[in-house]
């Protein structure tokens, strides 16, 4: 099988959203098979009724690199949690591991196996950036890589809404 990648939007959004096209195209140039699924229930219905249509909706291989962008970045912590492979690369992009508002979000679990997620991917990179007008900001992204390692990159870029995200293009081998 060769280099797959799945990107997985955020909360109440589409597949066809800022730069999520963008990304896939240039995955597919690479030589990456690109999914860029809709997923509807993110964020909104619980993880754990949520997870399984997502984890029987996808194949996950050595060769498998994660794309996810804030409610789709926490929904890669509990999908690297319950894989049962070692995936190449997950990439979290404005993505959090406790509750960034007052309101809900059932996208996260209550605690997290950070050691099963560890061992599920071989590279992990966090993007968060110090302007996030949601709280998806710095300081979620450096108590996901205290717990995991991996690399963080901090910018300055809001909640990464535009249409291009070199940074993601560039971190992707």
């Amino acid at each position: 099988m060769g280099r797959r990648a799945i990107i997985f939007h955020g909360t109440n959004a589409e597949p066809a959203w800022i730069w999520y096209p963008w990304l896939a195209g240039r995955l597919r140039e690479r030589g990456y098979d690109v999914e860029t699924p809709h997923h509807p229930g993110t964020n909104v219905e619980p993880v754990a009724t949520f997870l399984p249509t997502v984890l029987a909706a996808h194949t996950f291989d050595e060769d498998t690199v994660l794309v996810g962008h804030s409610g789709g970045a926490a929904l890669l912590l509990a999908l690297l949690e319950h894989l049962d492979v070692t995936v190449a690369q997950a990439v979290l992009v404005g993505g959090y591991s406790t509750n960034p508002n007052p309101g809900p979000e059932p996208v996260l679990q209550d605690s997290y196996d950070w050691d099963a997620i560890r061992a599920h991917a071989r590279d992990l990179v966090f993007v968060n950036s110090v302007t996030d007008e949601f709280g998806c900001d710095a300081e979620q992204g450096r108590a996901m890589f205290d717990r995991l390692g991996g690399t963080l990159v901090v910018r300055d870029d809001g909640h990464f809404m535009e249409d291009t995200l070199e940074i993601a293009d560039r971190l992707i081998p």
